[in-house]
């Protein structure tokens, strides 16, 4: 029944794939603020950010899918192509993904004799309801049984990057989050098949507020000439 539910899922997601592939256009107005714009590659790479609250507005369809039509299109070894990309919608799935996520780590706290009082749960609590305020999350998923599965854990990652980046392109935040909101609890919720790994998982939304510009270290520090 697990398999089938997650199977359901991506079978939904080819069919809109086939809609897009039709002829589904972009229908942002030509007027929309420069976040909602498309950017250049070059300010892609150097506006991404790491969002972590988010307003309520929907997501198109339309999208959701040219993101992960780009993120499909990242390098893999041996042109093994083996992500699955889980669309998250349902609110109330969302909302019991962060009820769980809440519970566990109260547990884990409680486990390592850490007090957890009205208050702690409290922040807690504030900080999943940031995480999970937007209105989709993406699950980047690799099969266990590809061809070449000693290198899905490069593979994954790849792809996931393309999914962030193409997300900012069209004026998304995004965060990649791992541990954060523990992949047993993403798979608990979702049914997702042990043959799975998940690589991450992303909120897909207008942010609330851009975050600024981390400070980078320079160019040079990281150019290394013939030798080190």
């Amino acid at each position: 029944m697990k398999s089938l539910i997650l199977l359901f899922c991506l079978m939904s997601c080819s069919c809109v794939f086939a809609q897009m592939n039709a002829g589904v256009r972009n229908s942002r107005a030509e007027g929309d603020s420069l976040s909602r714009r498309e950017l250049s590659i070059w300010d892609v790479f150097q506006q991404r950010r790491s969002v972590r609250k988010y307003k309520p507005d929907s997501v198109p369809m339309e999208d959701i899918l040219k993101i992960i039509d780009a993120a499909r299109m990242a390098p893999t070894a041996g042109n093994q192509q083996s992500w699955k990309f889980l669309i998250l919608t349902d609110k109330n799935k969302i909302n019991e993904m962060k009820d769980a996520c809440v519970n566990e780590t109260i547990e884990n706290l409680k486990k390592n004799n850490k007090e957890v009082d009205a208050s702690k749960k409290q922040e807690i609590t504030n900080r999943f309801s940031n995480y999970l305020s937007a209105p989709v999350y993406i699950v980047v998923l690799t099969d266990n049984n590809s061809i070449y599965p000693s290198y899905n854990h490069w593979d994954g990652p790849l792809a996931a990057g393309y999914l962030l980046l193409a997300a900012r392109a069209l004026g998304y935040g995004t965060v990649f989050i791992t541990d954060a909101i523990p992949e047993s609890v993403t798979k608990a919720v979702f049914h997702i098949p042990d043959n799975y790994t998940r690589v991450c998982i992303t909120p897909i939304g207008l942010p609330v507020e851009w975050p600024p510009t981390p400070k980078k270290k320079p160019l040079q520090e990281f150019i290394i000439n013939e030798t080190f």
